[in-house]
């Protein structure tokens, strides 16, 4: 089974816990994505990255200067976002990252797809960012298959869709029938509707892949089992491609 997850625009360096055990996979498709937003003047970087004066003169910074293959910070680490918070990697025991490494798989606008193990820095670009530039039209068209291709080379063609849909979206059009490929959904019951909250979404998707590495998951129907931050399956709202988990109708908790 592979795991699929979203990045976080939060972002930063920790050379100090943990070593990075590889390179990203698409590291030089990368390195050309970052020297075409290298090239932008600052304002069309920032129309480019739609985000405020203060937060795209950084990103402007940062690629003026980035060197990918200085990269030391583990991917799992430089996230900074709920979801990553409540995944509390640096309370990881080591047969946790081990199982992480083989089965989570992070897409990245910039990168493409990172284990959580592989050396990344910071940067500001998301998936739907309109990046045009030579034959790409936007990077659903830049990735094309090959982080679908990444994600079912080695075989295993289950996929566990823990993504928003701004990044499955770059998996989903290349799934053929041989893939199962199924999506969580984390949300409350106001009448007959399903209704979910973006901040507690991003919550309950990190504590599932905390959970999950936490009992070495294998089987998409041991995740029916998740209990987590007040969350617990309904089979009655629940399909083959959607497992749904309802919240008991107090809010989860925020980690502190």
């Amino acid at each position: 089974m592979k795991i699929i997850i979203s990045p976080a625009k939060q972002m930063g360096e920790e050379r100090e816990f943990l070593v990075p055990r590889g390179r990203p996979l698409y590291e030089s498709r990368a390195e050309e994505l970052a020297a075409y937003l290298r090239s932008l003047p600052y304002p069309e970087l920032r129309r480019l990255l739609a985000c405020n004066e203060a937060l795209a003169r950084a990103a402007y910074e940062t690629y003026q200067t980035m060197e990918l293959q200085r990269a030391d910070t583990p991917a799992l680490l430089a996230y900074r976002g709920i979801q990553y918070q409540y995944m509390a990697p640096q309370v990881f025991e080591e047969t946790y990252f081990d199982y992480v490494q083989e089965h989570l798989r992070i897409l990245s606008g910039l990168y493409g797809i990172l284990r959580p193990l592989d050396a990344v820095m910071p940067y500001r670009l998301e998936m739907q960012a309109k990046v045009r530039f030579g034959p790409w039209r936007d990077l659903y068209h830049f990735w094309g298959d090959s982080l679908y291709r990444a994600l079912t080379d080695d075989g295993d063609r289950v996929i566990l869709n823990l993504a928003s849909r701004e990044y499955s979206r770059v998996i989903e059009p290349w799934l053929t029938g041989a893939d199962t490929f199924v999506t969580c959904t984390f949300g409350e019951l106001q009448g007959e509707k399903v209704i979910e909250k973006g901040v507690y979404v991003k919550m309950a998707r990190g504590e599932m892949a905390r959970w999950m590495a936490e009992h070495a998951v294998e089987r998409l129907e041991d995740l029916r089992q998740f209990d987590r931050l007040g969350f617990s399956y309904c089979p009655d709202r629940s399909r083959p491609e959607r497992l749904v988990f309802l919240m008991d109708g107090k809010p989860p908790r925020r980690r502190r």
